[in-house]
């Protein structure tokens, strides 16, 4: 899909029957859920779900935003997309897409995720190595 060429991860979801409610759309939670999957998809990719498990530092989100541009309605499936807008010292901002197969970009939105010591219960630095690792994921390169 064009719109999401610049998204380096896409994570394909077929929309379910019971995610509609009673107007006949996609409730208005789910595409926070479709956000959700697709960012923890980007997580698991730069390795972050795992050093949470290790070191207790891991990624925490802080804010979350949704444009509802199209309903989507089932029977359907989208695709998500996940990509690095921004990062500063401890904090990153995540831009979210969902294209439906049937109506096009349904919605778009973003969050920001902050790097948080779960030990020690504050936020800190996005270490060097995972900032790297994004920068070349993401073939750009961040400044604070």
């Amino acid at each position: 899909m064009e719109q999401l060429s610049d998204f380096p991860v896409q994570v394909t979801i077929p929309i379910a029957w019971g995610e509609m409610d009673s107007y006949g759309h996609i409730n208005n939670i789910y595409y926070l859920r479709y956000f959700e999957i697709a960012r923890i998809q980007y997580f698991r990719e730069m390795g972050l779900m795992d050093m949470k498990l290790e070191t207790g530092l891991g990624p925490i989100l802080a804010q979350t935003t949704c444009k509802y541009l199209k309903p989507l309605q089932y029977p359907d499936q989208i695709v998500v997309g996940a990509k690095i807008k921004s990062m500063s010292k401890s904090s990153f901002v995540m831009e979210h897409l969902i294209v439906s197969e049937k109506i096009g970009v349904a919605a778009s939105g973003e969050g920001v995720i902050v790097m948080y010591d779960y030990n020690a219960a504050q936020k800190a630095e996005i270490p060097a190595t995972i900032r790297s690792q994004i920068e070349e994921f993401e073939k750009k390169t961040f400044t604070n």
